[in-house]
């Protein structure tokens, strides 16, 4: 579904991103793990045309979209949940979705679809979202995402902020949605969570994949499990 490669990018002239290559198949959660700075969001907004590349190419479904704007990446089924959220944080919760859903024309059917699955955004629809806790604000930036009905989401550091019973309950969320058909690019500093989700990984160092491969083998490579995993992941794995 989706094809990374040599994808270069930065800001100015320093380059973040260098010459990354990755896929993506129908059906599968992918994580990208790598420590803060390490140019995990740059790629992200690298796919969805919010930062053009330098050099290297995008594919969605074998069709070149490098530099798409974002409106036309929606349109494709392409829907990114940013860092820290970024809800509208003076608007009720139900507005919040159908902003989500602006290009959908059967978005009401959606956001009722999204709130089976979000029963507590649905106890607060009328709520302002700015008073949510952290964690409803999360579930509503992937629940806004789901009403645009995409074939591909890509999450940037969902567990940012969240205290470890939410975080558990949101990763519970993303790997439903292997379930609902949708296909998940999971970016994390929680290697630990993240690579107890998805099918496959890559780490990210400094702009550069130096490591990919199954979860299970991810996880037992020990210059993982030194730089990512932290003293208790033993416990926690085995």
């Amino acid at each position: 579904m989706l094809r990374i490669r040599n994808l270069r990018c930065g800001y100015g002239g320093l380059e973040v991103v260098k010459g990354v290559s990755l896929h993506v198949a129908r059906g599968e959660i992918v994580t990208l793990i790598g420590a803060n700075g390490a140019g995990k969001t740059s790629l992200l907004q690298a796919i969805v045309g919010l930062l053009p590349p330098w050099q290297g190419s995008v594919t969605l479904d074998g069709r070149d979209s490098t530099g798409t704007p974002v409106w036309r990446g929606i349109s494709h089924g392409v829907v990114l949940v940013p860092e820290g959220r970024q809800i509208f944080a003076d608007m009720t919760v139900w507005d919040n979705l159908l902003i989500g859903g602006y290009r959908n024309p059967d978005r009401a059917v959606a956001i009722e679809e999204v709130l089976e699955h979000f029963p507590r955004l649905r106890d607060r629809e009328r709520q302002v979202a700015g008073t949510l806790s952290g964690g409803e604000q999360q579930m509503l930036a992937i629940a806004r995402a789901l009403v645009a009905r995409p074939r591909l989401l890509l999450l940037d550091e969902p567990s940012m902020g969240l205290a470890p019973l939410i975080v558990q309950a949101v990763f519970e969320i993303v790997e439903s949605l292997r379930e609902q058909g949708v296909t998940v690019f999971l970016v994390e500093q929680n290697a630990v969570a993240a690579l107890g989700i998805a099918d496959r990984g890559y780490v990210l160092d400094t702009g550069e994949i130096t490591l990919e491969g199954d979860c299970a083998d991810l996880s037992r490579n020990p210059e993982v499990k030194r730089a990512y995993l932290g003293k208790g992941y033993k416990e926690v794995w085995e």
